[in-house]
Parts: C-alpha cells; sequence; structure tokens
C-alpha cells in the first residue's frame, strides 16, 4: 500500500535527479544521532532531513558538494567525488546556540539550562496504540505514570509529576501543546509523528513563568514545522491485534454449583443445586433446559484487530515552510458484535486528524506562524461501557437461566430475540444489556493558532518580541438507540419428548423496536492570548545577560454548563519574567517571577506573587579539570534552583467564587406547611457555602538539586532530588463551634504536606566502526508525600487513626492475622461483624475493648500510587537492520483486592453503584473465581492462611471488609516492548522513487513479572474491569 501510493505520486522523481547516491549517518561528538540535520547540495534548492537515526541519502553529481548543518552545530561542505556514503560528527558551535532545549515560552541553550527539565526523544514514544499516554510509564525520569483500562477510548494513564504531592482537589499537571493548554483526553490523541518535543517540568524555576498553572509541574510539547527545502513525504501505517495481558479465570459450572452447595450447607442452610441438575448439567443434557452459560465467551472475543494511519507532508522556500500532517486510527474492542442484531453493538472507535503549521517571513525580521489543528474522534458502542460488561459476567450466574432461549413452539413466528431470566424477570442478564442497543458519539476539538515574531534588533540588539492568539473549540454530541428486552423463563418442560414452553415475564414491559434519545451536547469555547518581550546580549566575552517578560490571559466558557456559576466565563490572567546572567559559560544565575490572578478568591487574595531563583556550575569548563579526570568524567554541571509555585486549583470545579455564599431561596425541605390537611407550602431558605473572603492560594515551596554527569564522552547521567513543602491546601474544617449554629461545615486553608524524592536518568550511546550502533537508556523515580497538617477530629486517644506524617493517600483497614481455627475460637474471640464461625477471618482488636470497630482501622499496605517506577532498555543495529526493547517497572504500592466484588454466590452492588443507579432493581449473583475454587477453607481444607475465607451464599461484612487480608503487593517488571525493524537499501528503494522504506514488527505488553496472578497487577483493585492489553503490531514506513 505504502509503496503503491508513493510509487503513483512521485514516479518521476528519480528521472528528475541525476548523478549517484550518496547515503550515510550524521552524529554529534557523543554519537549520538542528529534528528532533523539538513543535508542540501551546495548552489541547489534539493535537500533532505536526517531522519531519527541521523541517516540521509540524496542524489547528488560526482563533482558536487554537500552541505550538512543543524542549529548550534558548525556546518560542514564536503566534495562527493566517487564516494556512495558519508557519514558526518557534527562539532558544537563554541560560541553560538548548542544544544537547545525547549523551556517555557522559547528555547534555551542547554548549557545554561537552570531548572529541572527532562526531554524525551518523542521516537521513543513510539507504541502500537492510538494513545499517547498509554506510552509515558517508565519512559521519562520524574514522572510516575500507570495504566488500569485497555477499554478504547477510556483508557488514558494516570500520570503525575513527582508523584502525588498534595491532598487537595487538583494533583494533575499542566499540559501545553504549542504554548496552550490541553486536557489529557487532547494529550492522547496527539500523533509521535508531529512531535518536535517532549519535555517535563518539575521544578519553580522551569515552570515559574506558568505561574498558578504549573504548580503540579508542566508537559511541554511543541510539534514539528516545515524546513527549507523540497517537499518531504513521509507515511506510516500499522496493523496490530490484541488481546488481553490476562483474562480472569473463572470456575466452571459444575464446580460453581458444588461450592455454592458447600457455602449454604457451612452455614446451616439447604443446598442450592440437586444432584441431578448438576449430572445433566455435566453431560450438556439440554442447554435450555440445564443451562451452564460461559459468559466470557458469548461476550467477549479472544482478540480483536486495530489500524493506524499517518501521513505528513513538509518543505518550504526561504519565505514560506510548510508541515501538514493526517491521521486515522481505527480502534475494535473486545466485545463481539452478534448477527442477530442489524447494528453494531460492539467497540469501534475512529479517530481522524488534520494539522497544519506554516511558518511564513514577512519581512526579515517579521515571522508570522498560523498553526491549524482538528481531532475528532466517533465512537459506536454498547450503552454501557466496555468494563461494566466485564463487570457484569462476575455478577451473573451461570447456570441460572440461559442468555436467550431457542423458540418454543408459541413462538416459532415471534421477530424479537427470547432473552432468558428467572424469577419476575429482575435478573441481570448481560447478553440482553449488551444487545438491547447502541450508543454514538462523537467529541471533536478544533483549534487556530495566529503567532507574530518580531526581531527588534533595529531598537535594540537583542530585543524580540512575539503575540500569540488561539482559539479551542470543543463539542461533545452523544445519542443513543434502545428497547427493552423480552425475558422469557421456562414454564414446563416434557423429560418424555424434550418439549418445553416458555411465558414471557414481561410482555407490556419489552419492546421491539429502538428508541432515540439524546443523551448529551457539550459546547466548550477557550480563548488565549500571551505577548512575550525578550532580550540577551553578550557583554564582553565573559559575560552574557537575558530577560524575559509574559503577559497571559485566557478565557474559557462552557455553553451548557448546567449551573448559573458554571455558565459563566472562566477568566486567568498573569504577568511573569525571568532574568538569566552567565559568566564565562560557567556560572549561570537565573531568576523568576509569576504573578498571577484569579476569580476564585476575593480581592484581598487575588493576585498572587510567587518568585525563584537558580543557580548552576558547570564545573567541567574550569581549567583545573583536564587530563585523567576529564577523560573519565567528561562533563559536570551543578544545578540548584528554590522557589514559591502558587496553585488556584483548589476544591472543586463547582468552587468558584469562595467569596460568596451559595444560598438557594427555594428549597421545600427547608419550608413548612399549613392549613387544612397542611394543603399549602412556603419553600425555605437554604445556604449550601458560607462565603469565606481568607480563602487563598495554595502554594508550594521548592527545592531542587541536580548533577549532570558525563561519563567517557558516551554516557550521560542526571540526578535529582528535591524537597516540596505545600501548605495553605484547602479543606472542610472537622472542629466548628457550636455557637456558630451552621449546618454547613467551612472550609479553610488549613492543610499542608511535604514531599521529597530522587530523579535519575542514564543514556548511553556507542557507534562502531564496523557499522554496529547500540545505545542504552534507564531512568528512575523515587516520590514520597506525607500529610504534615491534616484537619481530622481528635484522635489523641487513638492516635493510630490520625493522618498526620503518613503517606499522602494512606488507606485505612483492619488487621487480619488469620482465619480462626474453628467455632470455638471465634465465639470466644472479640466481637466482629455477623455471626463469626472457623474459616472466617479474625481481625486484631487494636484498642483491647473486645469489640471489632472502625477504631481498629489503622494505616496498612503503601498508597496505591507506586513510590517507586523505573524504566530500562536498549537498541541495537547493524546497517539496516535495528532492534530494541523495553521494561517498565513498578515498586512501593499496594491495593486490594474487592472483597465484596469478587465474593462467590452473592448479590453485590457498591456504595457508588447504588448511588449512581447503576444496576438498581436488579437481582445479581456473582460468579466464583478459580483460584477461590482451588484455595479456600473448608472443613476438608483448615489453611489458616488461605485465599478465600469459609465460603457463604449471603454477603458477609466481616469478610469483605478492607484489610490486610485482601492488601497486595503492586510491584511488577514488565516487557513493556520489543521491536525489530528493517530498513531497506536505498539503492534498492530508489529504484521505485522512494528514498527510505522500513519494515518492522513489535509487541507490547509481552510479559509481566509479578506475584500476583489473579489479574494483570497494574490494573490493581480495578482487574474486574476491562483488562490491558497485549498486542503484537506490524508496520511499514515510507519517505520521500
Amino acid at each position: 500500500m505504502c509503496v503503491f501510493i508513493l510509487l503513483s505520486t512521485h514516479a518521476s522523481l528519480l528521472a528528475q535527479q541525476g548523478g549517484h547516491l550518496v547515503r550515510g549517518r550524521i552524529l554529534n561528538d557523543k554519537g549520538e544521532p542528529i534528528q532533523g540535520a539538513t543535508v542540501t547540495v551546495e548552489g541547489s534548492s534539493r535537500g533532505v532531513l536526517a531522519d531519527e537515526e541521523g541517516r540521509y541519502s540524496l542524489m547528488v553529481d560526482k563533482n558536487g558538494k554537500l552541505v550538512f548543518s543543524y542549529v548550534g552545530f558548525t556546518t560542514q561542505t564536503l566534495s562527493v567525488e566517487t564516494r556512495t556514503e558519508i557519514n558526518v560528527t557534527m562539532r558544537p558551535v563554541a560560541d553560538a546556540l548548542e544544544e537547545v532545549t525547549v523551556v517555557a515560552f522559547g528555547q534555551q541553550k542547554k548549557e545554561s539550562v537552570v531548572g529541572s527539565i527532562t526531554t524525551v526523544k518523542p521516537s521513543e514514544l513510539k507504541v502500537p496504540s492510538s494513545n499517547l499516554t498509554t506510552a509515558l510509564a517508565g519512559r521519562v525520569a520524574g514522572l510516575i505514570a500507570f495504566q488500569q483500562s485497555g477499554e478504547p477510548g477510556a483508557d488514558n494513564a494516570d500520570f503525575f509529576i513527582r508523584g502525588v504531592t498534595s491532598f487537595g482537589y487538583s494533583n494533575r499537571p499542566l499540559i501545553l501543546v504549542d504554548g496552550v493548554e490541553v486536557p489529557a483526553t487532547e494529550l492522547a490523541r496527539l500523533q509521535v509523528d508531529d512531535l518536535a518535543s517532549f519535555s517535563i517540568m518539575k521544578d519553580a524555576s522551569a515552570t515559574a513563568l506558568y505561574g498558578a498553572r504549573g504548580a503540579n509541574g508542566v508537559i511541554l510539547i511543541t510539534t514539528k514545522e516545515g524546513r527549507e527545502g523540497k517537499a518531504s513525504i513521509s507515511l506510516r501505517y500499522e496493523t496490530s491485534a490484541s488481546q488481553p495481558t490476562q483474562n480472569i479465570e473463572l470456575a466452571d459450572p459444575i464446580t460453581y454449583m458444588e461450592l455454592a452447595n458447600e457455602a449454604s450447607l457451612t452455614r446451616g442452610r439447604n443446598r442450592q443445586y440437586q444432584w441431578e441438575q448438576i449430572e445433566r448439567t455435566a453431560v450438556g443434557e439440554d442447554p435450555m433446559i440445564y443451562p451452564a452459560t460461559d459468559w466470557q465467551s458469548l461476550l467477549l472475543k479472544d482478540r480483536t484487530f486495530n489500524n493506524r494511519l499517518n501521513l505528513n507532508v513538509s518543505g518550504g522556500g526561504k519565505v514560506a515552510r510548510y508541515y501538514v500532517a493526517a491521521t486515522y486510527n481505527k480502534d475494535n474492542g473486545m466485545l463481539k458484535v452478534d448477527n442477530r442484531n442489524n447494528f453494531n453493538n460492539g467497540i469501534d472507535l475512529k479517530t481522524y486528524g488534520l494539522r497544519s503549521n506554516v511558518n511564513i517571513n514577512l519581512t526579515k525580521t517579521t515571522e508570522a506562524i498560523v498553526r491549524l489543528n482538528s481531532t475528532w474522534t466517533d465512537y459506536t458502542g454498547p450503552l454501557g461501557s466496555g468494563a461494566d460488561f466485564y463487570k457484569q459476567i462476575m455478577r451473573t450466574d451461570p447456570v441460572l437461566f440461559p442468555a436467550y432461549y431457542e423458540p418454543d413452539e408459541k413462538n416459532r413466528t415471534t421477530e424479537h430475540i427470547l432473552f432468558g431470566n428467572a424469577g419476575s424477570g429482575n435478573y441481570l442478564n448481560p447478553y440482553a444489556n449488551l444487545m438491547k442497543g447502541y450508543r454514538d458519539y462523537t467529541n471533536a476539538m478544533f483549534l487556530a493558532q495566529f503567532e507574530v515574531k518580531q526581531d527588534l534588533d533595529f531598537i535594540l540588539k537583542g530585543l524580540k518580541a512575539s503575540g500569540m492568539y488561539n482559539t479551542t473549540r470543543y463539542n461533545y454530541y452523544q445519542v443513543s438507540r434502545t428497547y427493552s428486552p423480552f425475558y422469557y423463563a421456562l414454564s414446563s418442560y416434557d423429560k418424555r419428548t424434550g418439549e418445553y414452553v416458555l411465558t414471557n415475564l414481561n410482555p407490556t414491559v419489552g419492546k421491539e423496536y429502538l428508541d432515540y434519545t439524546e443523551d448529551s451536547k457539550q459546547i466548550t469555547s477557550e480563548d488565549y492570548f500571551q505577548g512575550i518581550l525578550s532580550y540577551s546580549t553578550d557583554i564582553g566575552k565573559d559575560h552574557s545577560v537575558s530577560g524575559m517578560l509574559v503577559y497571559n490571559m485566557q478565557n474559557k466558557i462552557s455553553a451548557n454548563a448546567g449551573s448559573l456559576q458554571n455558565s459563566l466565563a472562566r477568566r486567568n490572567l498573569g504577568l511573569a519574567g525571568r532574568f538569566t546572567y552567565a559568566l564565562q559559560n560557567r556560572y549561570f544565575l537565573e531568576g523568576n517571577f509569576g504573578y498571577n490572578g484569579s476569580e476564585r478568591f476575593a480581592k484581598e487574595h487575588r493576585f498572587g506573587f510567587f518568585p525563584s531563583v537558580g543557580a548552576a556550575w558547570y564545573v567541567s569548563r574550569e581549567p583545573f579539570w583536564k587530563n585523567g579526570i576529564q577523560r573519565v568524567v567528561s562533563n559536570l554541571k551543578l544545578r540548584g534552583t528554590y522557589g514559591l509555585v502558587g496553585n488556584d486549583a483548589i476544591g472543586s470545579l463547582d468552587d468558584r467564587f469562595f467569596y460568596l455564599s451559595e444560598v438557594d431561596p427555594n428549597i421545600s425541605s427547608a419550608g413548612y406547611t399549613f392549613g387544612s390537611e397542611f394543603g399549602n407550602r412556603i419553600y425555605g431558605v437554604s445556604e449550601g457555602r458560607l462565603e469565606n473572603r481568607d480563602i487563598t492560594w495554595e502554594t508550594s515551596r521548592k527545592l531542587n538539586l541536580s548533577a549532570e554527569v558525563g561519563l567517557f564522552n558516551m554516557a550521560n547521567l542526571v540526578v535529582d532530588v528535591y524537597k516540596e513543602h505545600r501548605y495553605n491546601i484547602l479543606m472542610t474544617r472537622a472542629h466548628t463551634p457550636n455557637t456558630m449554629g451552621v449546618v454547613v461545615l467551612p472550609q479553610a486553608n488549613v492543610g499542608e504536606a511535604e514531599s521529597k524524592g530522587i530523579d535519575v536518568s542514564l543514556e548511553l550511546n556507542k557507534n562502531f566502526a564496523s557499522g554496529w550502533f547500540v545505545s542504552g537508556r534507564g531512568n528512575f523515580t523515587y516520590a514520597e508525600g506525607k500529610y504534615i497538617k491534616y484537619e481530622e477530629p481528635d484522635y489523641s486517644a487513638f492516635p493510630w487513626r490520625s493522618r498526620v506524617g503518613l503517606p499522602i493517600g494512606q488507606q485505612f483497614g483492619f488487621v487480619a492475622e488469620r482465619l480462626f481455627v474453628d467455632d470455638e475460637e471465634a465465639y470466644n474471640s472479640p466481637q466482629q461483624f455477623d455471626e463469626v464461625l472457623g474459616g472466617d477471618i479474625k481481625y486484631k482488636d487494636i484498642d483491647q475493648d473486645g469489640v471489632i470497630t472502625n477504631l481498629d482501622m489503622v494505616p496498612i499496605g503503601y498508597p496505591t500510587t507506586p513510590r517507586m517506577t523505573y524504566g530500562f532498555g536498549f537498541s541495537l543495529g547493524y546497517k539496516g537492520v535495528d532492534f530494541s526493547s523495553f521494561f517498565q517497572g513498578s515498586a512501593k504500592s499496594s491495593f486490594w483486592i474487592d472483597a465484596a466484588a469478587t465474593a462467590p454466590f452473592v448479590s453485590y452492588r457498591s456504595q457508588k453503584e447504588i448511588n449512581d443507579g447503576y444496576l438498581s432493581g436488579l437481582d445479581l449473583q456473582n460468579q466464583l473465581l478459580q483460584a477461590y475454587a482451588n484455595d479456600h477453607w473448608s472443613e476438608d481444607n483448615r489453611n489458616l492462611k488461605a485465599l478465600w475465607p469459609r465460603l457463604n451464599d449471603i454477603t458477609s461484612t466481616n469478610n469483605t471488609k478492607v484489610s490486610t487480608w485482601f492488601m497486595r503487593n503492586g510491584s511488577f517488571l514488565r516487557i513493556k516492548q520489543v521491536e525489530l525493524g528493517y530498513t531497506f537499501k536505498e539503492t534498492l528503494t530508489r529504484r521505485i522513487g522512494i528514498d527510505k522504506i522500513r519494515m518492522y514488527i513489535n509487541g507490547t505488553n509481552l510479559y509481566n513479572f509479578s506475584k500476583f496472578k489473579l489479574w494483570d497487577v497494574e490494573m490493581g483493585s480495578n482487574g474486574l474491569g476491562y483488562p490491558l492489553q497485549q498486542v503484537y503490531n506490524f508496520g511499514v514506513q515510507c519517505s520521500l
């Protein structure tokens, strides 16, 4: 496909070029490939850009010369003569822009960067997925990321910069694409092929210019722009097969019935299933009469197939340059599409994207940039989420009724499906729920951005100004089509003839035709403006100074926000500045400030001032750093920063104007009635939130110390250690004097938290004269936070109940000592929950009062967000063959098996589901995990450490408490990705008019090393939901 498209478009390319083909690699002085380096034929407009491996190829006459250039490196001009391979090592320019790092509102020499910024090559984020966030885990030092769902459209990874540093409302980092804030859903839809840089900013100095928006760190992304030269076309196509990394294993129907009987008998109740039913079911006598429904096989595929396509074109001349890209992704879910319906009830997710970046030199000193971007998603799927159906399978009895009945005599002409059920038709039938309709939604984003950069050297050399305006519109629209299923049950059965008669359980409720409902319509518009004035100059040979002022305004409005407060525009503005000084390119000083305004606070606190300072010392540039030590430690730079960062994202999204009370004058429950039979009502007044003009910014005090070490001119090590103290965290007061006479508890800035940690990254690159190259990379992040001040009841008599000094997100639960040995021990132990017998869980009486209560709950385990994440991998290649692998790891986290959701034979509905009305009015009965069947306490297996306690056929609150019994270690090491690729020789591809063809195969989530075996450990407590996906992928990339 790739060859056909490019060949038909550029069949005459080879004929238009003369001479012979020259190819090679472009590396820097550390042996690293320079992606984007320009190779042109001297005196001609013909040229190419080096790919991500630094490779290039170009047709040139034997008398011609090639010009190699890249910003920050010395330009080289080499004669071709008869050579067919020219490899180039480019040297940095000593006094110009060396390696540049993308920083807030621009770029900066890497040598002068003082703040903590980690940059990742976009090519390292390529995974066979339509969701960029799934590639983040283990890739970036300082970024803690984990994924807990593999469902298309709902598979975003959770990620935090330097862990969870606050227990306030928001811990999420600011995400910026080309300078504009986007939600995580738009980060997920970015295409790696379109990215020029990917950086995370972690300390006060790096994030200062973003003010209050950057309190939790910043993810800064820039997209590619066109470069001067001929049009360059690149196409990448991938097709992949995905399947769950691990399926939950359920017990077979026979085991289910046998152990359900055990659950009843061991509690002194009658058996649920007679031996005749068990025996007839075992031989498969008649599945309509003796059902044994495999709900997993009925609803779920073994694997599914997905496709991805990206096409981009870039180029331009001296006046205008362009980069244009188009993307198409198609993801299919694991739910089966049943031909009994004439509509698609499976998951079908299509994502489209268009991007255009155009740079225009209006004058020699004025550049205009126009960026247009649009992404939209079309989804067709079941009425519930994919995760819902995985959970529904767990809640459905496999032997109570079949998913559907074959028609009996009187239903031979019935057109609708005869869905199975029992009783009065109130049992959950996940097959019916899957088949009863579908929903469609469209989620679209449209962005237009205009930026002007003006060089003001004619006023003052080194003075520059820029302005940018961006407008973004988000649209979401969802409709659903649904009908009410007809449920049937067995009315009679003739064993002699095998004929049965069905009865319709809901003849007046069921429907045969689909209804139409407009579920949701959301429209949000955002406008953003920024203006920048910057200045930089050198004073003599030894001194360099620079400064920057940034002014920005942001406006966001939702058309159908649902409340008066949310319908009002959300506005923020800020002024930020930076000053830098460098002495002899060895000593660097930097000062930053952010002055921000927020609508959420009263006038006394509406504006906040947040400064930061930093310094760096390039030790390896000192005169004493010579000879032997320089050969070992080729580079050494020490950095340190300290500063304050504010955060106005406190409280919930609905808590906007803290200085205003929320009053509802029409509350029936607060009024009174009077008159005959109390038929007259006067509505009362209710105060939902108290005015508080003292609420102010949540503030972070951050300290960061760093060392950058180069070893043997081929390895680079970066170590950051940090400490953060966050105060003025908004909390609801736990102590309010009764004399205040208030029902609603007030809020105040009373919380404090502290976090600390270390980030480490290591890169190694080595090229060999024989044509081999090898590179290695690794990173390590350790982040822990704890409560310093926390508003809570007086726990002086029960100090183990206090959160102060504990990790943020600490789980409390009961300490499970073991299972009771027998009924006598249970009877003579402290009073627990429900009636307990031998084999039930025995909890520790912490306060020794003879009764197990919530006061016996203590801190257990680690938080669910891992303290430690790491990743490492390597790449190697020889000529056209390349191989790479990557491993992802996580440690120091805990999770809890949801004991109630996995308790066999019982009806379970979580409190949240009850509150949301989810599955309301339905009778549920949990399946039996095979692991529980294999390892549970019984009269024949009195294992006091069994996986599951004594079986029960009704919900036991004693055995489903959050406790150490169901606590599990969340640590794991995963083979995240392995890839093998081959790049065809240019002498072959040139014959069909193509510069480069690379084919590759890779796999993702290939294997997981973990002690936990019930489901993929990374899913944690969400293990009953939509599983993570193991992907096998084939791709081809072509360019010319």
